[in-house]
């Protein structure tokens, strides 16, 4: 079937189909059934997609009645790697922000999905610009250190974590400003985990830990994706995203256990896991967003494999020591179902991973980091943002990659969090 019209419907399937079926076939057309309250009726929704997608119909056309978030619900679960779809929306007023979100979780998906080899940090930085300049290119400017630039300019993180492969490391910072004014105030500032592939350096992960480390840039494609829908959807305010881009790999020239590296503001790390790595190019990435006053500093990273003990694979872990902060964005995350769940911070985690040598450890001496990893890396993180972290939240991404597909979800990125963080630059 090349075009399949599907409606929704509040009736059971006819006699000949399993009642728990969530869609059934007519000639060319389908009905997917729903029951229940929202959350179980999205959920039929997305099972119905996927079966939808697994009889391979490339175009769908959606019939009737559907809220955008039912539409939306079917578009993340339809859409998978390797395959040319269209969806075409109900006749509503909801066309346009579906199709600005459906290119942003286009953009931020392929991006994920792509191989190690294909992504570098330098085309990781080449692709988001495309991708920005394609939406906007009157209004944003970018400005990259590359490399051995890195170290001559202080970005001691992503400098060390990248020297150790053939291909360097990158900050890029862009630049969007649609005032025109040069002296505009920055409202808010983005700042993403960019490890195109992490082999967790010298303190080497299983080669099952490293199958899916092409997604250790997920942080990056999400602010960017965010930015670019947030731009689609009318953002009139400047904003700087900044994108902490490198490899983890071993070489002769690769940072080591033991390594002490000093940052722009003073604080010494003890490297003591090279695995902990996100965290060390993400402090860069905020001092620097630190430096431009935003009222708003956002981070996204797949950061720690303890938030994903915590929450598993269907929310986002968020962190935050301005705890209105954490209260407006699970309240954006829920309107726009993207769940997400805040775990503990507070002032004292930046002490958990004490050093004799240094201002504070990157991470503890101890498989996975110890008890309360996730916790702890984002104390890590309230060391290099300012005003004792108000106005600062840290995603830490545990839902931004299924390795495999299951009932509700295509294997591979899922975006999610890009409507979340794009609403939230947009209360400034």
């Amino acid at each position: 079937m090349s075009h399949l019209k599907i409606s929704l419907t509040q009736s059971k399937p006819s006699e000949h189909w399993s009642s728990s079926c969530p869609v059934t076939f007519h000639e060319n057309e389908a009905s997917i059934h729903l029951s229940g309250n929202e959350w179980q009726q999205r959920s039929s929704i997305k099972k119905a997609a996927r079966v939808v997608d697994s009889l391979g119909n490339g175009t769908v056309q959606l019939d009737g009645q559907w809220t955008r978030e039912q539409q939306w619900a079917f578009a993340t679960s339809f859409i998978s790697p390797n395959k040319k779809q269209t969806i075409h929306w109900c006749e509503n007023n909801d066309k346009e922000a579906l199709e600005n979100s459906l290119k942003a979780l286009v953009f931020t998906r392929n991006i994920i999905n792509q191989t190690p080899e294909n992504i570098s940090p330098e085309k990781l930085v080449e692709l988001s610009e495309e991708w920005l300049s394609s939406i906007s290119s009157n209004v944003v400017k970018s400005q990259q250190w590359v490399g051995e630039e890195l170290e001559q300019a202080g970005w001691t993180g992503i400098y060390n974590v990248g020297r150790g492969s053939d291909r360097p490391p990158v900050l890029a910072e862009f630049d969007y400003n649609p005032t025109g004014n040069p002296d505009a105030p920055v409202a808010a500032a983005l700042v993403g985990k960019g490890i195109t592939f992490d082999s967790g350096g010298y303190s080497i992960k299983s080669s099952e830990g490293m199958l899916t480390m092409k997604c250790d840039m997920g942080g990056a494609a999400t602010v960017t994706g965010a930015l670019g829908l947030a731009i689609m959807q009318g953002l009139n305010q400047r904003v700087k995203l900044y994108l902490c881009c490198a490899e983890n790999l071993i070489s002769g020239h690769a940072y080591k256990l033991g390594d002490i590296l000093t940052y722009r503001n003073g604080v010494t790390v003890e490297v003591v896991n090279t695995d902990a790595e996100g965290r060390l190019v993400l402090a860069d990435g905020l001092l620097a967003a630190s430096e431009t006053k935003a009222p708003l500093i956002i981070d996204a990273a797949t950061l720690t494999g303890a938030a994903m003990v915590a929450v598993g694979n269907d929310y986002n872990a968020i962190f935050s020591l301005d705890k209105s902060l954490v209260s407006q964005a699970s309240s954006i995350a829920e309107e726009v179902n993207e769940p997400v769940w805040p775990l503990p911070l507070e002032i004292w985690h930046r002490n958990k991973c004490p050093s004799a040598y240094a201002d504070t450890a990157n991470s503890k001496p101890q498989k996975g980091g110890g008890m309360g990893g996730a916790s702890n890396a984002a104390g890590f993180l309230s060391r290099f943002v300012p005003n004792d972290g108000q106005g600062w939240i840290h995603f830490d991404l545990a839902a931004a990659f299924n390795n495999s597909s299951s009932a509700e979800a295509p294997a591979g990125a899922t975006a999610m969090g890009i409507k979340t963080i794009a609403q939230l630059i947009q209360t400034q």
